[in-house]
């Protein structure tokens, strides 16, 4: 007979189910009221992240050092709230684990800044004016420089680290709130990278590079953004500057009609003469069509250094877009019979003055009075805090190139985007889009693109899909209404009104195309390596109201990454990209 007892042995099942379910019960508890905890220490970490670098930017330094403190708390507390052993295991499980992964992940790295990139940055901050960078009078004060380098070395280094980890987070596994989180998280953190290290750089190079052991001279170039090439537009005005105990003064004025074409080319590399045969090395005005400004750099110092003999340091690239940033530090701005403002500048450089002075040498001459009462204003009456904002949004927007002849100089500036060298891939993904016109007039003024990513796998091979959308949106009549000095007139063989332009697509390291279409339509097309990067270039004419899209897939090393970044020739109208999901074109 039974005593109504269940054996031994499923006793013991009971009891370890029920221990387990419990433990399950408490743990799931344990890790939500923790995992509240966290999310309300990240929200604080980056609501006052927002206010330390408004802060900074105001040279308030008691109120950034209270921000500062508060971030360290919150970030500190949220990194112990997920990173005990419960939290940890939740971490492994199938489908929810990488959720609790990427918030111990965020609350690390947000740990990490907030203890080793802050403190550094701060006592940057208080041995040099971070809002002007010791820009006063059209000088600037070298001295604080070399004081400040170890310092921001040290905040760079974390926040480069920090950003690798950032950008290794997998957001598409975690749900949709945790995943904008984190890529907010990344942008924050690749924001505070950029701004350090460019700090850094300026650190490390300003003192000689503005003549502190030794007078420096610089050719500065302006590319017209109405006539595209790869990094920007073609050279318009030409000036040189000379830099000497932080002082710059616009030494002499030039134009492209002062370089007259060569007969023998200056030689170049193997991947520009594929795209682009001879011409960057026989006319000044093509040489940023070079892709790589490594490249395209000492190119310009010479044809200058053969023209008129001054040695040079350096080479600066700056756009005509870029005006629009400088203006709005400098105020209205007078050159020629025109003013410009922050919001008429860009149309008065780059469609209006064509109209309004037919004779292309009058054009060049007020071209070169802009270049230089804009240059003048920047330097003596911008407020310093005003023209480092203008001058630090142009370089997120790549409208500014640096190269150096001082190979030391160099090596810093070639590995930051300032220098304009091809990108590398690393823990993210480069594909690129190159644009260069060649119905020889200003037409790209009316110019628009948009530029699609799409990742995944077609035919088994991870891929990579590029997509441009290249259109002219110049005015139906636009080979009546508009100057024959913007339309080229038909000139170079274009109808007036069309454009013509060479659209080259780049993708991963080490990827090659698997298929291009145009429109859906297989056609020739020229092919590079830019690097180990292949490269395919189609010519493109439409007439006004047309568009035309470009497809290339890319398989192999480095395609169907998902942290893929998207790199273009700076336009007046900068293209939209975006990510789409992936329809095999092949």
């Amino acid at each position: 007979m039974s005593d109504g007892r269940l054996p031994v042995r499923r006793r013991w099942l009971r009891w370890t189910i029920g221990v387990i379910v419990i433990f399950l019960v408490l743990a799931v508890g344990w890790v939500a009221i923790r995992g509240i905890g966290a999310v309300n220490n990240l929200q604080e970490v980056a609501a006052s992240s927002s206010k330390l670098k408004q802060a900074i930017g105001q040279g308030d330094l008691e109120k950034a050092a209270s921000f500062s403190s508060r971030i360290a708390h919150h970030a500190e507390s949220a990194h112990d709230l997920t990173s005990d052993p419960i939290w940890l295991g939740f971490g492994l499980l199938p489908w929810l684990g990488p959720n609790f992964s990427a918030v111990s992940e965020v609350a690390e790295i947000a740990d990490d800044v907030a203890s080793d990139a802050l403190v550094p940055v701060l006592e940057a901050a208080d041995s040099l004016d971070l809002a002007s960078l010791g820009l006063s009078s059209g000088a600037i004060d070298l001295t604080p420089f070399a004081q400040i380098e170890p310092s921001l070395a040290e905040a760079s280094a974390t926040l480069t680290s920090a950003e690798t980890r950032a950008l290794g987070i997998d957001a598409d596994a975690t749900l949709p709130p945790l995943a904008d989180a984190v890529r907010e998280m990344r942008t924050t953190v690749t924001q505070a990278a950029t701004v350090v290290g460019a700090l850094h750089g300026a650190s490390a190079l300003l003192p000689s590079m503005l003549g502190a052991e030794g007078p420096r001279n610089y050719v500065l170039a302006m590319q017209n953004n109405a006539e595209l090439r790869s990094s920007g537009g073609i050279i318009g005005a030409i000036a040189l500057l000379h830099a000497e105990n932080g002082r710059i003064t616009l030494v002499q004025q030039a134009s492209v009609p002062d370089f007259p074409a060569l007969e023998t080319p200056i030689p170049l590399s193997e991947s520009t003469v594929a795209l682009f045969e001879d011409r960057p090395g026989r006319y000044m005005q093509n040489l940023t069509s070079i892709p790589d400004f490594t490249e395209a750099g000492p190119a310009i110092a010479k044809r200058w250094q053969d023209r008129f003999g001054q040695p040079v340091d350096g080479v600066i690239a700056v756009d005509a877009v870029m005006t629009e940033n400088l203006v709005a530090a400098t105020g209205p701005l007078a050159f020629g019979p025109f003013t410009a403002t922050e919001d008429t500048v860009v149309d008065l450089l780059l469609s209006e003055i064509y109209a309004a002075v037919p004779d292309p040498l009058a054009q060049d001459e007020i071209f070169s009075q802009a270049a230089g009462a804009l240059l003048s204003a920047a330097l003596t009456e911008a407020d310093p805090k005003d023209l480092v904002a203008a001058l630090s949004a142009s370089a997120d927007e790549r409208r500014i190139r640096i190269w150096s002849a001082h190979e030391d100089e160099e090596a810093i500036l070639s590995a930051s985007s300032l220098g304009g060298a091809l990108p590398e891939d690393d823990t993210r993904t480069h594909v690129g889009v190159l644009l260069n016109d060649t119905t020889g007039g200003k037409m790209d003024f009316y110019a628009d693109a948009t530029i699609t990513t799409s990742i995944g796998t077609c035919d088994g091979e991870q891929t990579t899909q590029v997509t441009v959308t290249w259109t002219n949106d110049a005015p139906a009549d636009a080979g009546t209404s508009l100057p024959p000095y913007v339309t080229a007139d038909g000139f170079y063989g274009v109808p007036a009104g069309s454009t013509r332009t060479l659209v080259t697509v780049y993708g991963p390291e080490g990827a090659t195309p698997s298929h291009i279409d145009r429109d859906g339509e297989e056609v020739g097309v020229q092919t590079a390596l830019l690097g180990s990067r292949s490269a395919v270039q189609q010519e493109v004419l439409l007439a006004p109201g047309e568009s035309s899209k470009i497809t290339v897939e890319f398989q192999g090393t480095g395609a169907g990454e998902r942290l893929t970044v998207v790199d273009h020739t700076p336009m007046v109208n900068s293209p939209e990209t975006t990510r789409e999901q992936l329809r095999c074109a092949s």
